[in-house]
């Protein structure tokens, strides 16, 4: 599998853009508008947060999802047994926020969300007419007046040889959502299953980001914009020995937008919660 970097001020950006996205389920960005050193500052503070006894004092919501969740409540990926080596925070406009950090996540939210209404319209715009009539409304509109946004600032910690066997920082899986947007992380891992049933490296050189397709735009598609399935393998080496902190950002339509003729936003979302445990 060959993913290619496209230039977000390039001419042919749209359309190159939504190609890579058909072909393999992600595209590789360049050039874009979101300040790198924005990012580089949101993963050098968060680090400290994550290393720090403060993160317990935002103990997740099990109903809302947004705070902190440790690794002992860290999702398990459909299909697999062992929960993922991670934690993370979730960060919506209304949820809980760390006063131990700026308010660079949340400016990083707002450029985020900005910049997926472009790319929507992208996807859009380049849809097959047949594709296009599928739709329930326009891919931007999905997200008009949408609190369900996500930013999850990710933390998968030093490995120190106790984990479970069978344990990985990120077992292969697919989104949930429309499309995430993730800025390269601080260290590679960041894998995409092909076609060909093969692993392909994502390149994660720092300023990129990736952009890929979720569960919810592969089913108001049908299918034509696959959700492609990616992993974070576990490191190897004095690799093992380093954090990595990663920010996707998971566009989340409102509950009530309609995918297709089975499900809603909102039917969709709480189906694949309870695989994921994290409800009952």
């Amino acid at each position: 599998m060959h993913l290619p970097i496209v230039d977000f001020t390039h001419p042919t950006a749209p359309q190159d853009f939504c190609h890579s996205l058909h072909q393999t389920g992600f595209a590789v960005l360049r050039k874009h508008p979101l300040q790198q050193s924005m990012v580089s500052g949101i993963y050098a503070e968060w680090l400290g947060f994550f290393n720090s006894q403060a993160k317990h004092n935002y103990r997740h919501d099990p109903v809302k999802f947004d705070g902190y969740f440790s690794p002992a409540v860290s999702e398990t990926a459909k299909n697999h047994t062992q929960r993922d080596l991670k934690e993370f925070f979730h960060i919506y406009p209304w949820g809980q926020y760390p006063q131990e950090v700026s308010d660079a996540a949340t400016r990083y939210y707002q450029q985020g969300s900005a910049l997926a209404t472009t790319l929507l319209q992208w996807v859009e715009d380049f849809s097959p007419e047949d594709v296009k009539a599928q739709y329930s409304m326009p891919l931007p509109h999905m997200l008009n007046a949408s609190d369900h946004t996500l930013l999850r600032v990710l933390h998968y910690p030093p490995l120190l040889g106790d984990e479970a066997p069978g344990a990985v920082r990120a077992a292969a899986h697919g989104d949930i959502n429309l499309l995430t947007i993730l800025p390269a992380a601080t260290e590679p891992g960041l894998q995409v299953l092909g076609k060909d049933q093969g692993w392909y490296d994502v390149p994660c050189d720092f300023g990129l980001l990736i952009v890929n397709i979720g569960d919810m735009l592969e089913e108001a598609s049908g299918g034509y914009y696959p959700s492609t399935v990616h992993r974070v393998l576990n490191p190897v080496g004095e690799a093992r020995l380093k954090s990595r902190i990663s920010l996707p950002l998971f566009l989340h339509p409102r509950r009530e937008v309609v995918l297709s003729d089975r499900y809603t936003v909102g039917s969709y979302f709480d189906e694949r919660m309870r695989e994921l445990g994290m409800t009952s």
